[in-house]
Order: C-alpha cells, then sequence, then structure tokens
C-alpha cells in the first residue's frame, strides 16, 4: 500500500516566558491511502496537538520539529500558501464541538458559501448550493437544513454539518479531533457507523481521534495509543486491542467494561500524568507502571516490534517475553 502521511520524529514544544511544555516528543507513524487510523490515549496525551501541528494550526511561539510528509510534501517546511492550498481541500479536520466552529448569526448555506469561495472563488452560488445538499444527503440531513441558522438544530445535526463542510473539496485525509465526543451514545453510534459508510463512498483516508477505546475498536483498522506526548504502542486494532503489549495500553484496557463475555471488574490506572515541562531520563510512563524495572526509569525504550506489524515502546516487550 501507498503511504498517504509518514510523520517521523515529530516533537511539539509550547513556549511561554515562564515555562517550555513538551506535548508531544519523538513521534512516528504512517497511514496508508484509503486506511483508517484511531489515535488513543487519555487527556493530556498529546492526540490534538500532533494534529494541529500537521495542520499546522498551532500557536505563534510553538516549536516544532520532525518531519510530516503528505503526498511527498513536508507539511512542517512548506510555505504558508502551499498549506493553504492544502488545507480542507485535501487535508480537512473535525473539531469536537461543532457550535464554536460555526457562526450562530449566519444560515448554514452563507457559511458553506463562504467556505467554498475560499478556495474557488469562481463558483457559484447554484453550483455550491448543489454540492452542498449532496453532502448533507450524505451525513443523513434534510435538504431544509441548508436554510437554517445553528441554533435551530441539535448538537447532532451540527456536528453532521461540521463533517459534510469537512468535505466540500473532496479531501483526501479527514481528521476527526473527538468529533463525537459530547453527543448522546445513540447520536454518537449513529455518526461514526455514517462516517464508515462515507469513506467506502468517498474512499477517503481518516484520522479518529478520541479518548475512548470503544470508538477506535468499532471505527478504525489500526491505532496508536499516545501516552504523556510520546507514542505506547502502534499495530492493527484487532492485534492490539486483543493483546496489548504495553502496561499503559493494558491499563487502557482494564478501565473499558467488555461488551462481550464475562463482566470484568473495572481498574483505573493509578498516579497522574507527569508534568511536561521536565525532560524525562527513563520511560516516561515507568512512575505509574506496576510492572517497571530499574533500566525503565534510566532508559527510553525505542518502539520495539510486536507481532507481525505492531510495537510498543517497552523494555519489557524485549525478546517477545512480555504481552504474551
Amino acid at each position: 500500500m501507498e503511504h498517504i502521511l509518514v510523520v517521523k520524529n515529530l516533537s511539539v514544544t509550547y513556549v511561554n516566558k515562564n515555562r517550555r511544555v513538551m506535548a508531544v516528543r519523538d513521534v512516528s507513524f504512517d497511514i496508508d491511502k484509503g486506511d483508517s487510523l484511531g489515535i488513543v490515549g487519555e487527556s493530556g496525551s498529546g492526540k490534538s496537538t500532533l494534529a494541529m501541528a500537521l495542520l499546522r494550526l498551532h500557536p505563534d511561539g510553538t516549536k516544532i520539529t520532525g518531519e510530516a510528509f503528505f503526498e511527498g510534501k513536508n507539511l512542517l517546511t512548506i510555505s504558508n500558501e502551499e498549506m493553504n492550498d492544502i488545507r480542507w481541500t485535501k487535508i480537512a479536520v473535525v473539531f469536537q464541538k461543532a457550535m464554536n466552529s460555526l457562526s450562530a448569526v449566519h444560515r448554514i448555506s452563507e457559511q458553506i458559501e463562504d467556505i467554498y469561495r475560499v478556495h474557488c472563488p469562481q463558483t457559484s452560488s447554484e453550483e455550491i448550493k448543489k454540492r452542498a445538499l449532496e453532502l448533507l444527503k450524505l451525513v443523513n440531513l434534510p435538504d431544509r437544513v441548508y436554510r437554517l441558522y445553528p441554533h435551530e438544530m441539535s448538537g447532532g445535526m451540527l456536528q453532521r454539518v461540521a463533517i459534510a463542510i469537512s468535505l466540500l473539496h473532496s479531501p483526501q485525509l479527514l481528521i476527526f479531533d473527538e468529533a463525537t465526543t459530547a453527543l448522546d451514545v445513540v447520536t454518537q453510534g449513529q455518526i461514526l457507523r455514517e462516517i464508515v459508510e462515507m469513506e467506502k463512498t468517498l474512499s477517503t483516508t481518516r484520522i479518529m481521534i478520541t479518548h475512548d477505546m470503544s470508538v477506535v475498536a468499532t471505527t478504525c483498522n489500526k491505532v496508536a495509543v499516545m501516552y504523556a506526548g510520546e507514542l505506547m504502542e502502534f499495530g492493527l486494532v484487532k492485534d492490539v486491542l486483543t493483546h496489548p503489549h504495553h502496561p499503559y495500553t493494558q491499563g487502557l484496557q482494564g478501565s473499558f467494561p467488555s461488551l462481550k463475555g464475562e463482566n470484568n471488574i473495572l481498574t483505573s490506572i493509578p498516579g497522574f500524568l507527569p508534568d511536561l515541562s521536565k525532560e524525562c531520563k527513563g520511560c516516561v510512563f515507568a512512575p505509574r507502571c506496576s510492572h517497571a524495572t530499574e533500566r525503565c526509569f534510566m532508559e527510553k525504550p525505542p518502539m520495539i516490534s510486536v507481532g507481525e506489524t505492531g510495537g510498543a515502546a517497552c523494555w519489557l516487550c524485549e525478546g517477545e517475553k512480555y504481552g504474551k
């Protein structure tokens, strides 16, 4: 398969007058065209920061190092003009709260026209309307939504509108940043099913950012597990969620109820996220890990291959001595 996105040693540091926060540290992964990748981890693990870095939407003063190749172009070094051409036409994002992305005082039709004409200024209103109605139908919304104001719609409808807007220019890569988190369970399930069906129709590539393991389990082919800005484990969803190798992935699994089989007692991961303004000599998860050895506190583990396609950044996975 051909890679659509290749990320190498990506690090993101937020800088202000008093401190430097290393929000993402040395993350590497790739995603194939037409594939789906779930990036999962607890709040503060760097998932959204990673997405914002790929889109160059980070705050001024942010320091970003590494490489992120999209169709052969390094997103981190191309000019602002080139990046503006790529955003929304080739890479689009759907954020968590659609209301924050939409103007409360303009109809959906006005907002879609404005967004569309940023990249295609000569397009007529009729052409834009035709395209918009096609996409509204794709996300199971009636034509009347085109003339509504945001306050006239439910949260689920607004999220569907946000998804439709992200598809206006048929992007090759679509990023969902906690796009269904604020919705009720029923609506979330409906939208997730629509997203999967939509992918089959449009042949898009998707990155799903979430803290919910069940979302990854039901909608993604591959998964990347992040903790404190670092990549802990990577591989096929069916492998990682069935036989997790990294203790952190196992901890996440233990904190979610199983929908099949016997009822298990849920367990939490003890402790708290580390201070990301401080350097970490060894494994960043070691202070919270019940399996940590002296080596874990002294040496940072590389991504060690596990199985046929997976990897885990854990010394205990060396020689396949752990997690089997």
